[in-house]
């Protein structure tokens, strides 16, 4: 009879130890849930952002697609198209897009025109830091030499690898690889 009570006690111990572990896991599924949802929208909203932005608007914030100065999103030289992928957000423990003040995220944007494929299409890509106000601000790192410097300017300390890093997310790509095909017709 001791053995079997032995091994209820080890059994009802081992349970009660893995309750908060199991909780804590949960915890932290819930978590990364709810920023990967976050960061969904902000690149949904980001890229609208880009996307809609004129071509002074594009020069202003540092985009040269090498085009006439148009309105709104059809420019000159054709359509532009943003893929986002959002790596960091200020203030550092928002949890909504109404919390957020700046979010930091790798873009790639080309544009469309007769005959460009996207394998051929003019881009602008890289680490961009967006203010969310009225109106929002695109800034962008000059590129050339000291480009790393100005990248680390542009993002807070925490982001450095990240933004250094690449797009984490090859669906945003891909979705806007589509767009770029049904703008263009291929």
């Amino acid at each position: 009879m001791a053995a079997p009570a032995r091994r209820v006690r080890i059994a009802t111990v081992v349970a009660l130890l893995l309750v908060p572990v199991a909780g804590a896991a949960l915890l932290v599924a819930g978590h990364q849930a709810r920023q990967h949802e976050l960061e969904g929208r902000l690149a949904v909203l980001v890229t609208g952002l880009l996307e809609g932005a004129t071509a002074d608007e594009h020069r202003r914030h540092g985009h040269d697609f090498g085009h006439d100065r148009g309105q709104g999103a059809v420019h000159g030289a054709g359509e532009v198209v943003c893929a986002v992928d959002p790596f960091g957000v200020e203030p550092a423990g928002a949890a909504t897009v109404a919390e957020v003040e700046w979010v930091y995220a790798h873009h790639m944007c080309a544009i469309t025109g007769p005959g460009a494929g996207w394998a051929r299409s003019v881009r602008a890509s890289g680490p961009i830091a967006v203010r969310l106000g009225d109106p929002p601000v695109v800034r962008v790192p000059e590129p050339g030499a000291g480009y790393p410097e100005r990248v680390r300017r542009l993002v807070p300390e925490r982001h450095h690898a990240a933004a250094f890093g690449g797009f984490g997310d090859d669906d945003a790509i891909e979705a806007a690889r589509r767009r770029f095909a049904a703008a263009t017709g291929q």
